[in-house]
């Protein structure tokens, strides 16, 4: 028994950690992408929820759903090209943190994961499936051989 639980182990620790920080990258910029998506096919209802349901303080209701839906659209993009992912990570960690405080306190648990993945990979990187990956291969490590 136990030796089968440590082959098992062994198979799994085979797994590449990129593959894991890509599907991460891939999950989370999904969920916040469809969420941009949906804001732009749906416009008039994105400004009816801003005004009447989402209750952003200090921003007005059309520019807190431009903002919100220009950053859903851009930001997954460099997430799942894996450039800047670093920084892209961050403004989607703070979206969270508002959304968190002042939409949806009772939805901790979905933000609990999804902040969690961004964490990470503001911690680790985006792996070496990126093109985060290939600049420093090209700019930055040739550098610090000479």
């Amino acid at each position: 028994m136990i030796d089968a639980f440590l082959k098992v182990r062994a198979l799994f620790e085979r797994v590449p950690l990129s593959l894991v920080q890509l599907a991460m990258r891939i999950g989370v910029g999904s969920v916040f992408f469809n969420a941009g998506l949906m804001k732009y096919r749906s416009w008039e209802m994105t400004l009816l929820l801003f005004r009447d349901e989402y209750q952003v303080p200090v921003l007005e209701p059309a520019l807190a759903a431009r903002m919100a839906m220009t950053q859903e659209l851009t930001i997954p993009l460099l997430l799942f090209l894996g450039l800047g992912t670093r920084l892209a990570a961050l403004p989607l960690l703070g979206m969270i943190g508002v959304i968190q405080t002042f939409v949806y306190p009772n939805a901790w648990v979905e933000h609990l994961v999804w902040g969690s993945i961004l964490a990470f990979l503001v911690a680790r990187g985006p792996g070496v499936f990126s093109l985060d990956h290939l600049i420093a291969r090209r700019f930055v490590e040739p550098e610090r051989r000479s």
